[in-house]
C-alpha cells in the first residue's frame, strides 16, 4: 500500500508542476537561461533513465542484451534514421541476442 500512496504522491507533484509551467508568462519562458536550463535538465532526466533502464537489473550492473540494442539505437540516432525504425532495430537485435545467447 505505501507504494501506491508514493505513486500517486509522485504523480500529483508532476502534475502540479505541469500546470505550474503552463501558469508562467511567456516572457519567463522564452528566457535564454530557462530555455538553456530546460534543455540540460532534459538531456540529464534522459542520460538517467536510459543508464537505469539499460544496465541496472535487481540493483545491479547487468550487460545483457540490452548494450547492443541501445548501441544500435544512438547509431541509428546519430545517422537520422525515422524512429520506429529505430525502436524495430533495436528490438530486433535484443532479440536475436536473447535467441542466440
Amino acid at each position: 500500500m505505501e507504494l501506491w500512496i508514493a505513486v500517486v504522491v509522485a504523480s500529483l507533484a508532476v502534475y502540479s508542476w505541469k500546470i505550474l509551467g503552463s501558469t508562467l508568462p511567456e516572457r519567463v519562458l522564452n528566457h535564454p537561461k530557462v530555455s538553456r536550463l530546460a534543455t540540460f535538465l532534459t538531456v540529464a532526466l534522459m542520460a538517467g533513465l536510459v543508464g537505469v533502464q539499460g544496465f541496472v537489473d535487481d540493483r545491479e550492473i547487468t550487460l545483457d542484451a540490452r548494450l547492443p540494442a541501445l548501441l544500435i539505437a544512438v547509431v541509428l540516432a546519430i545517422l537520422r534514421v525515422p524512429f520506429i525504425l529505430i525502436v524495430i532495430a533495436a528490438a530486433a537485435i535484443a532479440a536475436g541476442v536473447r535467441f542466440f545467447f
